[in-house]
């Protein structure tokens, strides 16, 4: 039986190139050996599924035939993968695609560019290898924390220190791992590239590469004869560091800061990694944020409802703002303070305070309090009427 192709990549028949790429490229990366050390066997086989999937319909002809026959070149039923002699059984030669010589990285992958050309050697009969070697620069490690901070610092914004236990550049070799005052040397086995070929033959059919990492070297590449005393040769050191930084004004719950290269080191000159902070905001029991608006509840009296009143209403900064309410409002009535509300980010603006007036009713009267009400009762209907809707409304 021809293996199911669209299946292994997890595609409709009508998927689009641009939709097979993105499959093989996710799975790719998913099942490479070197993300998979704990179950490096079955990650290999996957990975090599996937790329003899994506060599077959991720060309036109080939998929025509596939689509067609039932195989890439054409023969029904998939002939030539059921059996035969070769690596995994699928015919002559690596992937019965042919006799010929491989090269199959199993470490330094960068993945995006060596998984095309690792397919395209091996199910398309030659292609460019490109390969990064284990030295090569890598960014160091990003890490991750989380941040709590008031209502109130996401307001105005705020000055922050976080402990970090990271790896630090060593002072004592300046990062280099050799003792001070010896050198680092070229590895003689692997020329500093860090990998070293082998040949192998499978069934004596086709030859194939495999290049790993240098085990005189330990994939560096160097060979320190002298560690240093302090690093023990890794050039680094665990430490606990501050790391300052800024809350902006206007940050809103779940944002996430990034501070650029703060992170763990990079190694063979790659940059450092980041930090990322995850900020959480507090609630507060007088505000609410929508949007970059602030909203809250006043309360007033009877009285200040009925003859309006000057309310002091506070803002998040501390600083109260007058506010004059006309007679007669209702409760429920919102007002409006332009340009007190949350800062925008990357702008000069701010949004507004929405405040909405809550008429609280005395539960409790002085005998002087209940006589004036009701002789404020006798000049008033007791019983407001109830407005009626017209026929329109």
């Amino acid at each position: 039986m021809a293996k199911d192709y669209y299946e292994i990549l997890g595609v409709d028949k009508s998927a689009s190139d641009d939709d097979i790429k993105r499959a093989y490229r996710r799975l790719a990366k998913k099942w490479h050996p070197d993300a998979n050390p704990d179950n490096r066997k079955e990650a290999e086989e996957k990975f090599k599924e996937v790329g003899e999937a994506y060599s077959v319909l991720s060309d036109p002809q080939k998929r025509r035939n596939y689509d067609q026959f039932g195989s890439a070149d054409g023969s029904p039923f998939g002939a030539g993968f059921g059996g035969g002699n070769g690596y995994g059984g699928f015919g002559n030669g690596f992937g019965g695609f042919g006799n010929g010589s491989y090269t199959y990285t199993t470490s330094g992958f960068g993945f995006d560019d060596v998984v095309d050309d690792f397919v395209s050697s091996i199910f398309g009969g030659g292609g460019r290898r490109r390969a990064r070697a284990t030295n090569a620069p890598q960014k160091g490690q990003d890490l991750r924390y989380d941040v709590d901070i008031s209502f109130e610092e996401s307001f105005t914004g705020a000055k922050k220190e976080l402990t970090v236990n990271k790896s630090v550049k060593c002072d004592d070799c300046d990062g280099t791992g050799a003792k001070p005052g010896t050198q680092v040397e070229t590895c003689p086995v692997c020329h500093g590239t860090g990998q070293v070929k082998k040949t192998q033959t499978l069934g004596g059919f086709a030859s194939f590469q495999t290049v790993g990492p240098c085990e005189n070297c330990r994939a560096t590449g160097k060979i320190i004869k002298e560690p240093c005393d302090t690093c023990k040769g890794k050039g680094t050191v665990r430490k606990t560091v501050k790391v300052k930084f800024d809350i902006p004004a206007g940050i809103v719950d779940g944002q996430t800061l990034i501070l650029r290269g703060k992170g763990e080191p990079g190694k063979n000159g790659g940059e450092n990694g980041d930090i990322y902070i995850d900020v959480r905001v507090k609630k507060s029991n007088i505000f609410n944020r929508v949007g970059d608006n602030i909203e809250l509840v006043i309360p007033i009296t009877m009285t200040q409802a009925t003859l309006g009143a000057k309310l002091k209403i506070p803002t998040v900064d501390g600083e109260d703002v007058d506010y004059t309410i006309s007679e007669g409002t209702q409760s429920g009535d919102k007002f409006t303070i332009k340009g007190k509300g949350f800062k925008k980010l990357n702008s000069n603006n701010s949004g507004d305070i929405v405040f909405t007036v809550q008429v609280q009713t005395p539960k409790r009267l002085s005998k002087e309090q209940r006589e004036l009400f009701m002789k404020l009762a006798q000049t008033m209907n007791e019983q407001p009427p109830v407005k009626k809707r017209g026929i329109f409304g």
